[in-house]
């Protein structure tokens, strides 16, 4: 006999086998219900008898599948879980990037909830069944990162939510949170944290204003001094280099405010839904400038590239011009985090900034606040990382005085 298993396909999802050293036919089935292939020995010696044993095998899974009632199907409370968050933001309750991130969790056609969980009834859902599915999970996408699986975490108990809501079940079941790692986010150092000659946010900005003077064209779009303006509105306004924030701020987001000198901000749709944010004293003359290079701006235009409506494409021109700016400066790698620079590293800057310059003593909640972020953040990804100075030895000194 042969030491590799011989095989016959009986159709999809049905196979019977026989391997080195047993007389006997093995059947493989794919149960639909558990989501995985069932394996076990017909007992027969015989192809064709083996083959009438499988088929037996097959139906007899076929009828313990007996349809879920509509009423307490997974897909019902996943639909209507879909169905409230587009309410949530069409009332304005919720922002565009939560209905966008719970229908990818929900839909997401390779190993979203709905593949997994849909025909499911409710009632039968337990704490196993998405410990399962994360085993699942694994072995489809070993490199999926924790925060995503947290993501899918939260989907699935929202929608488990909404059969508690309606009287399915009387409860949620417990879920596990997948450990996240605290990586340091990286920024452009600045002095006083690093040298006059290390700054590499000043580096930034002069070879930003370098690119605007030698007019470098990059893809068909001159760079003017609007990136510059751009990239230090970022570092002093906290806002993120999204369509739904920086890019979708008009002049009627933006009041011009004193005592103390600032802009006040509304980000209407951000990532972490509205906010009306304080900004600091530089972004005042920013924005000065933008006005006078477009003196006949009205409230609905957008306050950066305003020529361009689609404001995907208004990202792309900067993201572009970035990677230019990046390539040239030599600043594309963060050399204490050893992690690429990005529009993003501007906000992590304006962060870092408010920690270190006001010596510690900046308000972390009003600086979450204010950046559309949380406390718990901040000092994740942000204060435990930055490394020890002299104003913060200054502030430590300070207590009690």
């Amino acid at each position: 006999m042969s030491s590799t298993p011989s095989a016959i396909k009986l159709y999809k999802g049905l196979s019977i086998y026989r391997v080195a050293n047993s007389p006997y036919w093995m059947v493989r089935v794919w149960d639909r219900k558990r989501k995985k292939y069932i394996t076990k020995t017909t007992g027969e010696t015989s192809s064709i008898l083996a083959k009438e044993a499988a088929q037996s095998l097959a139906l007899s899974l076929l009828r313990a599948e007996k349809p879920v009632e509509l009423e307490y199907a997974f897909h019902t409370y996943a639909r209507k879980l879909l169905h409230k968050s587009r309410l949530q933001s069409d009332a304005g309750e919720r922002n565009a990037q939560y209905v966008k991130t719970i229908h990818w969790a929900v839909q997401n056609a390779d190993w979203g909830l709905l593949d997994y969980f849909g025909d499911m009834d409710v009632r039968k859902v337990k704490s196993m069944h998405f410990q399962e599915y994360l085993g699942w999970l694994q072995k489809k996408r070993p490199a999926l990162a924790a925060s995503t699986k947290n993501t899918l975490n939260a989907t699935f108990r929202n929608v488990m939510k909404m059969a508690v809501d309606e009287g399915a079940i009387d409860a949620v079941p417990s879920t596990p949170r997948s450990k996240l790692k605290d990586n340091p986010r990286p920024f452009f150092r600045f002095h006083p944290l690093v040298s006059k000659e290390e700054d590499a946010y000043q580096a930034l900005l002069t070879a930003a204003k370098q690119m605007a003077e030698d007019k470098v064209i990059v893809r068909g779009v001159p760079v003017t001094d609007e990136l510059y303006d751009l990239l230090l509105f970022l570092s002093h306004s906290f806002v993120r280099p999204l369509t739904t924030e920086l890019y979708a701020i008009r002049h009627s987001d933006v009041t011009v405010a004193d005592d103390p000198k600032r802009l006040v901000v509304t980000v209407r749709d951000g990532k972490t839904g509205y906010r009306a944010a304080n900004t600091m004293p530089a972004a005042v003359s920013v924005y000065e400038r933008i006005k006078q290079r477009n003196p006949n701006a009205d409230g609905e235009d957008y306050i950066f590239l305003p020529e361009y409506l689609n404001r995907t494409t208004a990202a792309k021109i900067i993201q572009r011009q970035f990677g230019e700016l990046m390539d040239r400066s030599g600043l594309k790698v963060d050399k204490s985090t050893g992690k690429t620079h990005t529009l993003y590293s501007l906000r992590h800057t304006a962060i870092c900034m408010r920690i270190i310059n006001s010596e510690g003593q900046v308000n972390i909640f009003n600086l979450a606040k204010n950046a559309g972020t949380s406390v718990d953040q901040i000092e994740r990804f942000y204060a435990r990382f930055l490394p020890l100075s002299k104003e913060m030895a200054r502030n430590l000194q300070s207590f009690g005085e």
